[in-house]
């Protein structure tokens, strides 16, 4: 097995930066903006720069290679300033960024905020209160894009639960798609957890954004609370994990995915790559996220963290982060991001070893399954974080058919509350209608019946035409 590996020389490396590939994080709702804090942190921690946006001179990713072109623009006084747009329905949580660390950071206009909150109601950040500030969100976008030489696409954050991050998001994804069409739109989601929630009507959130995002979103990448609450007690020894620890975690995911349009590489991957790798049908866009090491200081001291073993650990279940088990389904598309003292050598013998298990198994209509990114850039981590300093690490990506039972788990759970007609009035009252929660729950029915379909092997569905 060959992955043919492109030479990078130093004319390419000029052409790569003389030609940045900008993307713009949009953060919405509570979960969104505190993932973007983490993110945002993080981002700076890489590229060397300081809270109030200045870079020292000394740093070793500096202005050598613009490297931070990607997530910063750079004012005329050699201020550095996220291409980020932070939004929510209420102040509060946007309040803590404009007094934090990070105030000076970004631009007063990229926080934005309404008066009142959505109210865990899909239709409020849809149709009333999200509808009042959407215009102004759009204006503050094209601005960004305006800045951009060469905009890849849109990189939002949100959760499927809340109200804000529900109707809004889905509002704002109807819009992006008529004033960007072509530019790609990834989502970084939170998904409501089995057994952890926080309102009582989210899966009547979740699966009202789903089914009107399904056509506007490129690539949703979904997370859910209750695994990476697990993730964390169990790797990281966190007794009573907070949100800012799933979210540095989550942080460390969205950098390794961006790394490679960043730092060079052996094997450079862009969104439009995720895209075409990860996504057999339009519709099934919603890839499970695994990543190693997720460990402790203390462990990383006794641990050898081979390219083998983090590869291995990627398919472990304990390691995803939605609540749902691999084993039971089958991988359509897989993609290793690499990220450090990685060399293509142990990543061919590590994945052909991968190819032998007989609890991995591929669908029979895509026997290669493999895309690979390898990026020369070590994690960086946040300082008196709970994550070790590693020198490599790898985030996987997989399309897979398990993913159903997250969604029919959801449906179960909309069907339950829907047959009485629970809650519905507080959607209604805000000028939807009823037929919409229908027509969503179908959408989602045949979105399970979609996933069913691709899992069947040939010959079975040789069979059944018979």
């Amino acid at each position: 097995m060959v992955y043919c590996i492109k030479a990078l020389t130093a004319e390419y490396l000029s052409t790569l930066y003389d030609n940045p590939r900008e993307c713009i994080s949009i953060h919405i709702g509570q979960a969104g903006v505190q993932i973007g804090n983490a993110c945002w942190e993080l981002y700076c921690l890489e590229h060397g720069i300081q809270p109030d946006g200045q870079m020292p001179r000394d740093w070793t990713y500096g202005a050598a290679d613009n490297s931070y072109t990607t997530f910063f623009s750079e004012t005329g006084v050699g201020k550095l300033v996220p291409r980020a747009l932070f939004i929510d329905l209420e102040p509060t949580v946007i309040d803590e960024i404009r007094t934090g660390t990070y105030r000076q950071l970004f631009h007063p206009e990229q926080l934005i905020t309404g008066k009142e909150d959505a109210a865990n109601n899909y239709a409020r950040g849809h149709y009333t209160i999200g509808r009042e500030i959407v215009d102004l969100a759009l204006d503050r976008i094209r601005k960004l894009a305006d800045d951009c030489t060469g905009l890849q696409g849109f990189l939002l954050f949100h959760s499927f639960g809340g109200g804000t991050g529900s109707g809004f998001t889905s509002l704002l994804m109807q819009c992006l798609t008529v004033d960007y069409g072509k530019k790609t739109k990834f989502e970084f989601t939170i998904y409501p957890a089995p057994q952890i929630s926080t309102a009582v009507v989210e899966p009547y959130n979740a699966i009202l954004t789903t089914h009107t995002t399904l056509e506007h979103s490129d690539c949703c990448f979904i997370a859910d609370n209750e695994a990476l609450y697990d993730i964390c007690r169990r790797n990281l020894d966190v007794e009573r994990p907070t949100y800012t620890n799933l979210n540095r975690l989550l942080a460390q995911v969205v950098s390794c995915i961006t790394c490679s349009l960043r730092f060079e590489g052996a094997l450079n991957v862009d969104l439009v790559e995720f895209q075409t790798n990860l996504v057999p049908y339009p519709r099934i866009h919603f890839p499970l996220i695994a990543y190693a090491p997720v460990i402790s200081a203390e462990k990383a001291y006794h641990e050898q963290l081979s390219v083998a073993q983090l590869t291995n650990a990627c398919f472990e279940p304990a390691n995803q982060m939605v609540k749902c088990d691999p084993r039971n389904g089958k991988y359509m598309a897989v993609s290793m991001l690499y990220r450090g003292d990685v060399v293509p050598k142990d990543v061919n013998s590590a994945i052909a070893s991968i190819k032998t298990k007989r609890s991995i198994r591929f669908v029979d209509w895509c026997p290669t399954g493999f895309k690979v990114g390898i990026n020369y850039q070590p994690p960086t981590v946040v300082p008196g974080g709970d994550l070790a300093k590693v020198l490599r690490a790898v985030c996987m990506l997989s399309n897979s058919t398990a993913i159903a039972e997250a969604w029919a788990r959801l449906n179960h759970k909309f069907d339950l509350m829907y047959a009485k007609r629970a809650f519905v009035h507080w959607y209604v009252g805000e000028g939807m209608e009823e037929g919409e929660f229908s027509e969503a729950r179908d959408d989602l029915a045949a979105l399970e019946k979609d996933y069913e379909e691709v899992g069947i092997d040939s010959a079975e569905l040789d069979r059944e035409e018979y």
